[in-house]
C-alpha cells in the first residue's frame, strides 16, 4: 500500500512541479491566437473551453490502453509502479505536452509534418505511414476488446459487435468534432474517471486484498525479463506515440496556448494513474493466483469484468461496459480520425466536403475491419512496439525544437534514447521478432542505441 501511495502522490505533484517547469521552457504565449480561432473552419478546428479539451483528450489517449496494458503489466509485480510512474512523468508527459504545444504553435498541424520541420522529409514519411497505419490498427485493437467483452455480457456473436463498432467509427471520424467527439466524449471520460476511484476505493477497503510493496516477494509471475518487456507491455500508462497522433485533434480546438499544460501535460499524468490504480487492483486481486499469468497475451476483459463485479457489487457490470467498451471506442474512432487528418495534411487535400472525408476514411475503416480477424495478443504487442517508435521519432523532434530555441535539450534527448533502447531490444528478442538471445539482443540494441545517439548528437548538437 505504501509503494502505491508514494507513487500515485509522486503523479500528482508532478504537474504541479515538473509540469510547470516544462510550460516555462516551453515558451506558451497567452497572447498568442491559437489555431481553432486562425483556422475556424466548422470541421476540425473549433474552440472549445479547457475542460472539454482535457475530457476528449484524456479519453482519446486513454481507452483501453492504461487498463489493458496495466493488467498484463502486473505480472511483473510492483517494479510496474515505478514504470508507471517515473515513464509518465519524465518520458511519457514530456513527449505529450511538447507534441500538443508544437501542433498548437504551427497551426494545429499533425505530427510528421512537424517532423519535417526537425528531422527532414525522409523522417517525415515514415512517421506519416506509421500514423496512417496505426490509426486502422488502434481501431482494431480496441474494437475486439470491446467486442470480446460485449460478447461476454451478451453472447452475441463478437464479429456482429465488431461490425456495430465500425459503423460508429465511420460516422464518428467523418462528422465535425463538436458534434460527437465535443459532447459525449467529456461525460465519457469523467465516468473513466470515476469507474477508477470506485474500484481502487473498494479494493483499498477490502482488507482481503492487499496491494503489495516493492519488497515484496513471489509477485513476478511470468518469464519475460523487465527490460524491454515490461515497458511494451504497459506503454499508454507510461509512453506512446499514439498520443502525439492525438494532440493535433484537440491542438485544433484550444482556446488559449496557456490550456497545453493541463490538456496534454495533466491528461497525461491522470492515464498514469488511471494505469496506476489497475496495475495495483490487478496486483492485489490475482495476487499470488495463477489467473494474472493466463492473462499475459490475452484480452484481460475477462479479469476487469470480474474484477468489478467483486468489488463493486451490482453496479460492476455498468461500470464495465463504460470503462472497457465504451471508452476504447472512442479511443478507436479519434485513432482513424488522425489518420484521416495526416493523409490529408500528407496530400494537401481540403477536408471541408463530406465526400472528400468519406474517401480518405472508407480505405482506413475497410483495413482496420479486416485487422480484427488477427490474433489480439499478437496485435497488441505490435501496437505497443509501433507506438514506441512513433514516441522515440517525437521525442527526438522535441530534442531537435528545444536545441534549436535555445532550451535545455536533455528533457527530450534522454527519453528519446532510452526508448531508442527499448525498440530495439524488444523486436531483436521477441518471439514475434527476431527471436534472438536476451544476452545477445541486449548488447546489440545498446551498440545500436549509442550509434544512433552520437550521430543525432553530432548533427543536431556539435556541428
Amino acid at each position: 500500500m505504501i509503494s502505491f501511495i508514494i507513487c500515485f502522490v509522486t503523479l500528482i505533484a508532478s504537474y504541479f512541479i515538473y509540469g510547470k517547469y516544462i510550460e516555462r521552457i516551453s515558451g506558451v504565449d497567452e497572447t498568442q491566437q491559437t489555431p481553432a480561432f486562425k483556422l475556424q473552419d466548422g470541421i476540425d478546428y473549433i474552440p472549445m473551453p479547457r475542460l472539454k479539451n482535457f475530457l476528449v483528450h484524456f479519453l482519446n489517449i486513454a481507452g483501453l490502453g492504461p487498463i489493458f496494458g496495466a493488467i498484463q503489466g502486473a505480472l511483473f509485480g510492483p517494479a510496474a509502479f515505478l514504470w508507471i510512474t517515473l515513464g509518465t512523468i519524465f518520458v511519457g508527459a514530456v513527449h505529450d505536452f511538447f507534441s500538443g504545444y508544437m501542433s498548437l504553435h504551427n497551426d494545429g498541424l499533425t505530427m510528421p509534418q512537424i517532423v519535417s520541420k526537425y528531422l527532414g522529409n525522409n523522417v517525415q514519411k515514415f512517421m506519416a505511414a506509421i500514423i496512417i497505419i496505426g490509426g486502422p490498427l488502434v481501431a482494431a485493437t480496441f474494437s475486439k476488446g470491446a467486442a470480446d467483452l460485449l460478447f461476454g455480457l451478451t453472447h452475441i456473436d463478437i464479429t456482429i459487435w465488431i461490425t456495430i463498432i465500425f459503423i460508429y467509427f465511420l460516422i464518428a471520424t467523418v462528422f465535425p468534432i463538436d458534434k460527437i467527439i465535443g459532447k459525449v466524449y467529456p461525460i465519457f471520460g469523467a465516468l473513466l474517471l470515476i469507474m477508477v476511484v470506485l474500484i481502487t476505493g473498494a479494493l483499498i477497503l477490502n482488507p482481503a486484498y492487499p496491494i503489495p510493496e516493492f519488497t515484496t516477494q513471489g509477485l513476478y509471475l511470468t518469464d519475460k525479463s523487465i527490460f524491454p518487456y515490461l515497458f511494451i507491455t504497459i506503454a499508454c500508462g507510461a509512453i506512446s506515440g499514439f498520443h502525439a497522433s492525438q494532440s493535433p485533434i484537440v491542438a485544433r480546438c484550444i482556446e488559449n496556448e496557456k490550456d497545453a499544460r493541463p490538456v496534454f501535460f495533466g491528461s497525461m499524468v491522470i492515464e498514469g494513474l488511471v494505469a496506476l490504480c489497475w496495475a495495483a487492483v490487478a496486483m492485489a486481486f490475482f495476487h499470488g493466483q495463477p489467473q494474472l499469468a493466463v492473462l499475459y497475451g490475452a484480452s484481460p476483459s475477462i479479469a476487469v469484468n470480474q474484477i468489478a463485479q467483486t468489488l463493486v457489487g451490482p453496479i460492476g457490470v455498468i461500470l464495465t461496459i463504460i470503462g472497457v467498451v465504451v471508452c476504447p471506442i472512442t479511443t478507436g474512432d479519434t485513432s482513424l480520425r488522425s489518420s484521416r487528418i495526416t493523409i490529408a495534411d500528407e496530400l494537401g487535400l481540403n477536408n471541408e466536403k463530406l465526400t472528400s472525408r468519406l474517401k480518405i476514411t472508407i480505405p482506413l475503416f475497410i483495413f482496420g475491419f479486416a485487422l480484427t480477424f488477427v490474433d489480439f495478443s499478437l496485435i497488441w504487442r505490435y501496437f505497443a512496439w509501433t507506438q514506441l517508435i512513433l514516441a522515440t521519432i517525437v521525442l527526438y523532434t522535441i530534442s531537435v525544437y528545444l536545441i534549436k530555441n535555445k532550451k535545455p535539450y536533455i528533457i527530450g534527448f534522454i527519453p528519446a534514447v532510452f526508448c531508442t533502447s527499448i525498440a530495439f531490444a524488444y523486436i531483436l528478442q521477441a518471439p514475434e521478432g527476431l527471436a534472438l538471445h536476451s544476452m545477445i539482443a541486449n548488447v546489440i540494441s545498446i551498440i545500436a542505441t549509442v550509434i544512433i545517439a552520437g550521430a543525432f548528437l553530432k548533427k543536431y548538437k556539435w556541428h
